[in-house]
């Protein structure tokens, strides 16, 4: 199985920006769309984001404006920008390579914002 290395999470404040980063293999990275999805207390894990292998892109709309995926192919690395950041995204955030059904899951690496 493909390792997905997740970094990036922490804690900020309300407002704050953060940027998640992971790191898969190259032949991985090259032909499956990558997304991230995250998980908060007690709630259902849900997509926030997913970026194609020819860089299409999708957001859930609780994120839209506020976060930016992408990818750098030569670094084998897709990127979640977060920006403007709301108590209510804290969770935590899972890489996966693949889709949902089917990908390769990274371990996840916790967000929190609070004051």
């Amino acid at each position: 199985q493909v390792q997905l290395v997740e970094s990036g999470g922490g804690s900020v404040q309300p407002g704050g920006s953060l940027r998640l980063s992971c790191a898969a293999s190259r032949i991985i990275f090259s032909i499956r769309p990558m997304g991230w999805y995250r998980q908060g207390a007690g709630k259902q894990r849900e997509l926030v984001a997913s970026i194609s292998s020819g860089g299409s892109t999708f957001y859930a709309d609780s994120v839209k404006g506020r976060f930016t995926i992408s990818r750098d192919n030569a670094k084998n690395t897709v990127y979640l920008q977060m920006n403007s950041l709301k108590p209510e995204d804290t969770a935590v955030y899972y890489c996966n390579a693949g889709g949902a059904t089917s990908g390769i899951w990274g371990q996840g690496t916790q967000v929190t914002v609070s004051s």
